[in-house]
């Protein structure tokens, strides 16, 4: 009997004897705080009704259709109660960027592809300074390269900064590694790994010139850890060779030949205009018993370096591969769109490492919005954000807690916007799925990428007696996301209750500036050995 399911035995057996037994118990013991009349949804169990959710010692103690006591009551009617969001794909962990994805549901944000090194300062950083939401990381297999290939790069950091500084080298990006190299990079990659990393994270689409024995060597180290590989596509093109349907394969093959459990970012930015059949590939090879997961976003729109490999074509095999031409690229900081081939090589020699905005799928259109929903809508694959921290004019990163967040401030609009946009545009107005089904793309599926491998993570993306209390209270007629590649960091709205931990964030739509509940998620030493 797989551990999930037995704690799905005890939580339901224990919920039933609670509203079976009848008020005397329920009503006997006031509760932190509970949650009254909402439309409670559990995706695991398939609860979907009225009830009251009782909040204990930050867990879930109760969830009944008797009244219950408390010292704190939400009026939630009309409300859907549901699970914490789990966003499996942020990049955006300081205090600014969690503040947005809080106003978006996520109770939850792990960075799973392209992860950091060191793991364990990364971790004391966070714990230092506060988090409102959970935070965990992977192990970086980038950072890994760099550190054995790229001897000019300063001692490595935990944050994204020294990550820009490596795309002043290129070696690490086209260059094959050697025996030694991939020797040292996996000793990177197990250290994270022992110091509580929560995966590997592979951004290999960065990395392009990584041979297949460097990848299969560290799918295999994530096997023989008992961890999930989180990764881009190496291969990132809608034309032969090297296409994106190419790199799925590739991927495919990794994940089978290793029996590594495997999860591909944003399939609808690398699949471009191939994303849906990036799905049917993907969806097959999970019919064939592979265990192989998948994330999206409901945008047409992706960041990166400017300097980045796909970023590096002349302009006609950049609009062949790509799809769009070089005006499709927009400089983050700067708010200014690339004029021609000449403007962007400026840029990348003068700033390599700094963001870019690249459009590659035209919402509006119709075409391209259905190979946009063949992700979006798979109900087997989840939502992710890939969140990018709060950038400031300078195109420096914005570390300070303030809030509201400066009139000035950059994003992708994806960091403010991401859950409620895929809720009220997918769901409310376009319905392409039902509520139930929703909930689960962005609460139990990202859950269970960590299946018997992260045990805190069982804990997570269920609305559940003895779960922890990440909920999300929202109102489905109104959430909505307001970011927009202009004004990208506007709050979205309709999330009216977000607790972390069972500690109040976000109540009747206001965030509370006071509190840092969030906890670290973190696999022991002893796991995977």
């Amino acid at each position: 009997m797989k551990k999930n399911y037995r704690n799905f035995v005890v939580a339901a057996a224990f919920a039933s004897i609670l509203t079976v037994v009848g008020s005397n118990i329920v009503g006997a013991q006031e509760y932190d705080l509970v949650i009254t009349g909402g439309r409670v949804i559990d995706p695991e169990t398939g609860l979907d009704a009225i009830r009251n959710v009782a909040i204990q010692d930050g867990r879930i103690a109760a969830i009944t259709e008797t009244p219950l006591k408390s010292a704190k009551t939400i009026n939630a009617e009309g409300l859907i109660v549901s699970p914490g969001f789990i966003d499996v794909h942020t990049h955006s962990y300081f205090m600014p960027g969690q503040r947005l994805q809080a106003h978006d549901g996520v109770t939850t944000g792990l960075e799973m592809e392209s992860g950091i090194l060191p793991v364990a300062a990364w971790y004391d950083i966070q714990a230092k300074e506060g988090r409102l939401i959970n935070y965990g990381v992977a192990v970086s297999w980038t950072y890994a390269r760099i550190i054995a290939m790229t001897l000019e790069m300063p001692p490595v950091e935990p944050n994204f900064t020294w990550y820009q500084k490596a795309y002043n080298y290129t070696n690490w990006v086209t260059e094959v590694s050697t025996l030694e190299q991939q020797n040292v990079i996996l000793s990177h990659i197990q250290k994270g790994l022992d110091e509580g990393a929560v995966g590997i994270g592979v951004n290999s689409g960065y990395a392009p010139g990584a041979g297949g024995k460097e990848l299969m060597a560290v799918w295999k180290l994530a096997a023989k850890n008992k961890v999930p590989i989180s990764t881009h596509l190496r291969e990132w093109s809608m034309v032969d060779p090297l296409s994106s349907v190419e790199g799925t394969n590739t991927v495919i093959g990794l994940a089978m030949t290793t029996g590594a459990r495997t999860n591909i970012c944003h399939v609808n930015s690398t699949g471009l205009g191939d994303g849906a059949r990036m799905v049917e590939q993907l969806t097959a090879a999970r019919a064939r018993g592979l265990d192989i997961h998948a994330e999206a976003y409901p945008y047409g729109i992706a960041t990166l370096p400017i300097a980045s490999s796909i970023v590096g074509f002349d302009r006609e095999k950049f609009m062949q591969r790509i799809g769009v031409d070089f005006n499709a690229v927009r400089l983050l900081a700067k708010q200014r769109d690339i004029k021609d081939e000449p403007d962007l090589r400026a840029e990348q020699k003068s700033d390599p490492g700094q963001p870019i905005i690249l459009t590659y799928l035209n919402e509006n259109d119709p075409k391209h919005e259905k190979i946009l929903a063949a992700s979006v809508t798979s109900p087997w694959m989840g939502i992710a954000s890939d969140a990018i921290p709060v950038t400031m004019p300078d195109g420096s990163f914005l570390q300070t807690d303030i809030w509201p967040l400066p009139k000035d401030a950059l994003s992708n609009p994806r960091s403010a916007g991401t859950y409620s946009r895929f809720l009220g545009r997918w769901v409310r107005e376009k319905r392409a799925l039902d509520w139930p089904q929703a909930i689960a793309k962005i609460t139990l599926i990202p859950a269970k990428l960590f299946e018997d491998m992260v045990p805190q993570m069982d804990r997570k993306g269920r609305l559940q007696v003895g779960m922890d209390a990440d909920v999300t209270v929202f109102d489905p007629e109104t959430i909505i996301d307001h970011a927009t590649i202009d004004n990208s960091v506007a709050p979205s709205t309709g999330v009216k209750f977000l607790l972390v931990n069972g500690e109040m964030v976000i109540e009747n739509g206001i965030m509370n500036t006071k509190v840092h509940p969030g906890q670290p998620i973190r696999r022991t030493t002893t796991q995977g050995k």
